[in-house]
């Protein structure tokens, strides 16, 4: 994949280890804390206040892992404290850019940067390492406070409160053990394991990465026949943290993926759990299949060396999810 090097631009391929053809996804760099009064974190970093206008947010709607920090954002009214910033859905050989083409990209609003990586570069010039979605930056101190998804969404969850009034939580207390033992099970086998499955170079890689992905579809499918939510009655950040892959499911990873043993619509309680999400307030706004379609299908020439989009499934994500 295409990177930085000493903060120099390095052009290469996306996809498997040459050595075992399987892929492997890289860690995120910068995992600064934010806090209501800027007191250290769990990761041991002081100094990043949960401020209204502080932190900008850069994005893609194409990408899962920035589609968690989205939502997040508006279930805990964050809007007008946190501003955004969405990139191309097209990812070529200078890696994510603020072109305005595309309908929803916005270029960016805060520097007026070309380049995904100008943004990096602002906060390391020597870095190397890939440059991804999402970053939070710290307009006061100049830099990435957070590039790394899962911890972004948790410090959404509580550390703004104080601003928004909000007493909602998708992280309490009496369900994290709960919630980690499904995390510990779907990033893994679904959120990961159908890039392991679509960017996997040998048989065996594939082999090995697909049958967990539908092993997995079953075991929630089974879970949510019983259960309102993955980890009980309560919505939680276990339930997001799957949602950003099963809406984009039948949409790419079935085709383009490879994952095409079945649909996600061929799991009765996984399929009206996906729709029921979907449709809660505020969410079908941050779920742009076109930009999702033009990401996946035109952003890798290993897999799809044309850029051709297929017609894709009509799927109907208004349809009544009855999980009342």
């Amino acid at each position: 994949m295409n990177q930085l090097v000493d903060g120099v631009w390095t052009k290469g391929s996306i996809g498997a280890s040459k050595k075992d053809g399987a892929y492997k996804r890289q860690n995120a760099g910068f995992r600064n804390w934010i806090t209501p009064d800027g007191a250290a974190g769990p990761s041991g970093q002081g100094g990043f206040a949960a401020e209204s206008g502080r932190y900008h947010l850069y994005v893609s709607y194409a990408c899962p892992w920035a589609h968690r920090t989205l939502i997040f954002r508006e279930l805990k009214g964050l809007a007008p404290h946190i501003d955004v910033s969405v990139v191309h859905p097209v990812m070529g050989d200078e890696g994510w850019t603020f072109s305005t083409s595309f309908d929803g990209a916005t270029g960016d609003t805060l520097f007026e940067a070309d380049y995904l990586r100008e943004i990096y570069l602002r906060a390391d010039p020597k870095m190397t390492g890939k440059v991804t979605v999402p970053v939070l930056w710290d307009k006061q101190q100049n830099t990435i406070a957070s590039n790394e998804s899962s911890e972004i969404i948790r410090m959404f969850d509580s550390a703004f409160d104080a601003l928004t009034g909000s007493d909602t939580h998708f992280w309490p207390d009496d369900l994290r053990d709960a919630i980690e033992a499904v995390n510990e099970r779907v990033y893994p086998h679904f959120n990961n394991g159908v890039y392991r499955a679509g960017f996997a170079a040998r048989q065996e890689a594939y082999d090995e990465a697909v049958g967990p992905v539908f092993e997995t579809m079953e075991w929630a499918d089974d879970l949510l026949s019983r259960n309102r939510y993955l980890t009980g009655d309560q919505l939680t950040e276990a339930d997001w943290r799957m949602f950003t892959s099963a809406v984009r499911f039948d949409t790419v990873y079935h085709t383009h993926f490879k994952c095409n043993r079945q649909w996600l619509r061929d799991y009765p309680n996984l399929w009206a759990w996906t729709r029921e999400l979907y449709q809660m307030p505020g969410i079908a706004p941050t779920v742009r299949q076109d930009h999702i379609t033009h990401h996946y299908y035109r952003s890798h020439p290993d897999l799809n060396p044309h850029g051709l989009i297929p017609i894709n499934p009509v799927i109907a994500w208004d349809e009544p999810h009855g999980r009342g």
